[in-house]
């Protein structure tokens, strides 16, 4: 049995994840966590180079889904809909009732699916849980001293994770 807090990949971006790849793997679906892997705190609006990503995605034919915890009013809602993909915000990740939802509503088995996030102790522990493959990414950016101790505690599970080239 796998630990919980490892991930099964870990990848320095998201661009470094091959949709064709992950396609082969069976992914149909790959959740994104928002805040410091799709954008850093605070963007409102996807880069020109997420978006090329996503398109990268849909031609692979796997469906982008964000998953996000943000409390912040509208934050999810405003981001997906600028990037034109379903969302599900307040997830509490790691429980895994926002997993749950967010396969439903894309009628997506947990094997169909993927989880791509920056924090062990949300999105991998709460994609381990939901039993859907866990691609973990370094943080866009830390801004505070909170994040960058989370990071350092969080050494020894990142480094049980397969390098992501390998996927």
């Amino acid at each position: 049995m796998k630990f919980p807090f490892v991930p099964d990949y870990y990848f320095p971006d998201i661009y470094a994840i091959d949709p064709e790849r992950l396609r082969a793997r069976g992914v149909k679906v790959l959740l994104a966590d928002l805040d410091n892997t799709l954008a850093p705190y605070g963007v409102p609006k996807p880069s020109g180079e997420v978006v090329a990503w996503r398109a990268r995605l849909e031609q692979a034919g796997i469906t982008l889904f964000l998953l996000s915890n943000s409390r912040r009013p509208g934050r999810a809602q405003h981001y997906a809909e600028a990037l034109g993909i379903p969302y599900e915000g307040h997830a509490g990740k790691p429980k895994s009732g926002g997993f749950r939802r967010a396969l439903a509503r894309m009628n997506a088995a947990p094997e169909e699916a993927a989880i791509v996030g920056d924090q062990i102790f949300t999105d991998i522990l709460g994609g381990n849980r939901a039993g859907v493959l866990t691609l973990l990414v370094h943080p866009i950016r830390f801004g505070t001293v909170f994040r960058a101790l989370r990071f350092g505690i969080e050494t020894p599970f990142r480094a049980g994770a397969e390098d992501g080239r390998r996927l």
